[in-house]
């Protein structure tokens, strides 16, 4: 199977807190449920899913950008030389100077910019 088809086949969850839907100052990311009576903790099915290792992407596209391609950080446009098939983030660390040298080389190499 084609690593763009495993992509989309995955099927995402959503893992909420708890009892967010009700509580406001509850923000949603996930905790542990650990209370002693809790529905959520005893995994009943109308309370949501709990997170667990069997919802981990597979190897063969963990770690890649949707694209499909891997995703490499850059700091300055000497970092470009020997790179193919990947996909290029630019630090946001670079400044405006810097970054459009790193746009401008990794067009000319045939290389996506993910945050021009």
């Amino acid at each position: 199977m084609s690593i763009a088809k495993l992509i989309k086949k995955k099927k995402r969850f959503r893992f909420l807190r708890q009892r967010t839907p009700g509580k406001r100052r509850l923000k949603m990311s996930w905790r542990k449920p650990k209370g002693i009576d809790s529905p959520k903790r005893i995994e009943r099915k109308e309370k949501g899913r709990v997170v667990k290792i069997g919802y981990r992407t597979p190897k063969a596209i963990r770690y890649l950008h949707p694209s499909g391609y891997p995703e490499v950080i850059v700091y300055n446009p000497s970092e470009l030389d020997g790179l193919e098939g990947v996909v290029i983030r630019i630090a946001s660390t670079v400044g405006r100077k810097k970054r459009l040298e790193i746009i401008k080389k990794a067009e000319e190499i045939g290389l996506k910019v993910v945050n021009p």
